[in-house]
């Protein structure tokens, strides 16, 4: 029994060893390739940030189709290799969870193995303990075998205790691992969603430049001309969403004013919660100089998504032609609040008409030079104001 259970030991051991040094070479190979990824993932974006940095210092010159043609350049290649580390992103990841699926499986062995090996000392030692220490001194031929195999039973009985805390610790690493790659596969699919992101941005990017080249007909004047249709168009725009809730709260009458207060007046977002690409007087807004500080938030969109009423309201103005002109929704709620939702490609309200939160209104546009995107647009999404009391605020403090 001595000679069977030490062979039987010292085979697990042996199984332990061979699948060990399998397992280790492939994680070594693994995790070097792991290093590769980052160490290129790094290099990329400090080549970013190095586009980012010109980007900036290109914004604040003056403003020309030369320099503006040179930002969308920029863009283009910063955006490039925004899909590159993406994809470096989630081939790492990848590689992390093909890791942790190896040493997952390696651990379900052990822990197998581990129950074997335990379960074959445990009936060692039952079968021992039926005899009582004569009889085992009985069935030995002397007092020195006697005493060896008293020595053997002990020895036993630690190893039955470290087994079952080396299984222990083998579960709970497995336990970790399990976690692990729930959230491995998490960021894969996050990752993916990302990189739909990024390669929609350089087709934005692109639409930019073909929109711009084609307008000006690389003609500095053309641009000029370009530019100052387009400030014109937003002085326009925010003198008559200004103008225009004055009058319809003015005109209302206290019926109206009532059904206006009691509704729901808690901002919703206006389509599904998405990148926002600008923000409430976003120092890094393309057009600031042109047209003053960004007075919403722009949220990406494809063209033609369905935009929501944000609260329930009035429909206070919409200025759509069914051209390439800058088009907008303007809601009014109770609490003296106001929504506004720019780059509209279609319109399914009439003023004065009264909505509820969550009711079609308009459909999304932005795609420079299609329709309802105006004079510049830096691609598909939906530009969404707040305003509080006729004045414009952060719609990021009212959104949920």
């Amino acid at each position: 029994m001595f000679l069977l259970l030490f062979v039987l030991s010292g085979r697990a051991s042996l199984v332990f060893s061979q699948s060990d040094n399998e397992i280790d070479s492939e994680i070594n190979s693994l995790n070097v390739q792991i290093d590769l990824q980052k160490r290129q993932i790094d290099d990329l974006r400090k080549r970013q940030q190095e586009y980012q940095v010109q980007i900036k210092a290109k914004q604040q010159d003056q403003l020309n189709l030369n320099k503006q043609l040179e930002i969308i350049e920029d863009k283009l290649a910063q955006t490039a290799l925004d899909v590159e580390s993406t994809n470096l992103e989630i081939d790492k990841t990848g590689l992390e969870i093909r890791k942790l699926e190896i040493d997952s499986a390696n651990l379900d062995k052990k822990i197998d193995e581990r129950k074997q090996h335990v379960a074959s000392l445990l009936r060692t030692l039952y079968q021992h303990d039926q005899l009582s220490s004569l009889e085992i001194l009985l069935l030995n031929d002397s007092l020195a075998e006697f005493l060896n195999q008293v020595k053997y039973l002990e020895s036993t009985n630690q190893k039955v205790i470290e087994g079952v805390e080396l299984l222990k610790e083998d579960k709970v690493k497995l336990e970790n691992n399990k976690l692990s790659l729930e959230q491995k596969t998490k960021e894969m699919l996050d990752l993916k969603t990302k990189l739909e992101e990024r390669k929609n941005n350089l087709a934005y990017e692109q639409d930019n430049k073909a929109y711009i080249l084609e307008e000006t007909r690389s003609s500095e004047k053309q641009y000029q001309n370009l530019l100052l249709a387009a400030k014109r168009e937003q002085q326009q725009a925010q003198a008559e969403i200004s103008r225009a809730e004055q009058l319809i709260r003015q005109k209302m009458s206290e019926k109206e004013k009532n059904k206006l207060n009691s509704g729901n007046n808690t901002i919703a977002w206006p389509l599904t919660k998405n990148v926002i690409t600008a923000t409430f007087h976003d120092p890094d807004y393309p057009y600031r100089r042109l047209i003053g500080e960004h007075s919403g938030v722009d949220i990406r969109a494809k063209q033609g998504t369905t935009i929501k009423a944000a609260a329930d309201g009035y429909v206070a103005k919409v200025k759509f032609d069914g051209n390439k002109n800058y088009a907008y929704i303007m809601l009014i709620h109770g609490d003296n609040l106001a929504t506004v939702y720019g780059h509209v490609s279609a319109v399914y309200v009439l003023t004065d008409q009264y909505v509820k939160q969550g009711q079609m209104i308009g459909a999304s546009g932005g795609l420079p030079g299609g329709i309802g995107s105006g004079s510049f647009s830096s691609g598909p999404h939906l530009h969404f104001e707040v305003r509080s009391n006729g004045l414009p605020v952060n719609p990021l403090n009212y959104l949920p």
